[in-house]
């Protein structure tokens, strides 16, 4: 069976890569069946070059491939027929920018695989770049922080080598006595306190977080159960609320009042309770005056989070009073980050460690029968032009009826 790493076509660039060279030469020697080609691109984060010189072939023509790995959508006039795709194509949710790529995959038999639906028999992702996006997410706040404050001027992620330097510009800045809310206990979230514990920020528990007021600048760690509750006042189950949030209503309020930095880190599914609405956030006791929305639902459960920055303007403010942007730092405002494409300034770390899980948990199914049912959980479209069982729930969507 013969891969090939696809080159990235869509706008803006995106620097980032299924395999580095070194983790593609791991795949090669671990699976002697499998051919590996890389399509030739001059905006990879690793050079053709580097590729070549771990053995590889770099063409730009990667047609006679079987499985296309890429990483954000490819655009329609890219598409291969008859081939299989691996790539986030944004249509699990019916979004309706990318209604016409489903289409087309289906027009043109491909088999459709999206790094999100690559999961476990429990639904948890397999695979996925969250870990990175908490990072410069996180580190994006405090840059916020620091422009905003006149504290201190962190450089821009993208502008540095890789994680490493990332946390070298850190240690050179002292934080302020705040009090930090991380939301979340996924990917994300990790990866947003591994910022946090690099600056030894110390962690406090919801209790103490919600009661006292430090010395020096704290964390607390809150969990969906934490910032929800149920509406006739029994105890919540967290297994519960994923399958149904109907019967539960948003108990974030006692930490809006307690917290400077919100750092959003959370998956939020349909139908669970808002975190904080405008009304919520124009409360005389609403103490939250900066916010990284990393999860980065527009007009959703974050209220002040009205649209995506972008890595070159990552910042503005929101005016609680008029629900209106105003620039960063308007008295009253709070200052937001909602970049909606964070792992793109991590370009180099964010493919290492992608390839790592792709090589561990992807790969192996093409030669142990799908052992594991991963590919079989994964895969959208069929060969036959048509949505597997799993994702006929989308054939609305497909018809243009949703």
């Amino acid at each position: 069976m013969k891969f090939a790493i696809i080159k990235e076509r869509k706008n803006p660039p995106d620097r980032r890569v299924v395999f580095s060279p070194e983790k593609l030469k791991e795949a090669a020697a671990q699976f002697p069946e499998a051919q590996f080609v890389v399509e030739s691109s001059d905006i990879r984060i690793f050079s053709d070059e580097a590729y070549r010189a771990a053995g590889f072939e770099v063409s730009n023509d990667v047609s006679e491939a079987d499985v296309m790995l890429g990483v954000k959508e490819v655009p329609i006039e890219a598409l291969i027929p008859n081939k299989k795709y691996f790539y986030f194509s944004h249509t699990i949710k019916k979004q309706p920018y990318n209604r016409k790529l489903l289409v087309a995959m289906l027009e043109r038999n491909i088999e459709m695989f999206d790094h999100e639906t690559i999961v476990k028999k429990s639904n948890a992702r397999l695979i996925g770049f969250g870990r990175y996006a908490g990072l410069v997410g996180a580190y994006n706040g405090f840059r916020a922080m620091g422009i905003r404050d006149g504290l201190f001027n962190l450089p821009k992620v993208e502008n540095l080598a890789d994680l490493a330097a990332v946390k070298a510009a850190l240690d050179k800045i002292t934080i302020p006595n705040v009090k930090i809310l991380l939301t979340g206990t996924g990917k994300v979230a990790h990866g947003a306190r591994e910022i946090l514990d690099h600056l030894k920020i110390k962690e406090v528990s919801d209790s103490a977080y919600l009661t006292s007021d430090f010395t020096e600048p704290v964390y607390c760690m809150a969990d969906v159960m934490e910032y929800n509750k149920r509406t006739d006042g029994k105890v919540g189950d967290k297994y519960e609320f994923y399958k149904d949030p109907s019967g539960y209503e948003s108990n974030f309020m006692p930490y809006a009042k307690m917290t400077d930095y919100f750092i959003a880190g959370h998956f939020y599914g349909d139908g669970a309770p808002y975190l904080f609405t405008r009304e919520d956030a124009r409360h005389p006791e609403f103490r939250i005056n900066l916010v990284a929305d990393v999860s980065c639902d527009i007009d959703g459960p974050v209220a002040s989070t009205i649209r995506p920055s972008t890595i070159a303007n990552p910042f503005y403010g929101y005016d609680p009073i008029t629900e209106k942007e105003v620039e960063m730092g308007t008295p009253g405002s709070i200052a937001m980050m909602a970049v909606d494409n964070l792992p793109c300034e991590l370009p180099k770390d964010a493919s290492e460690g992608f390839g790592e899980m792709f090589l561990e948990h992807v790969i192996p199914s093409f030669f142990n029968g799908d052992q594991n049912g991963i590919l079989k959980r994964a895969q959208m479209t069929t060969s036959e032009g048509k949505l597997a069982e799993r994702y006929q729930y989308l054939q609305d969507y497909v018809d243009g009826n949703d």
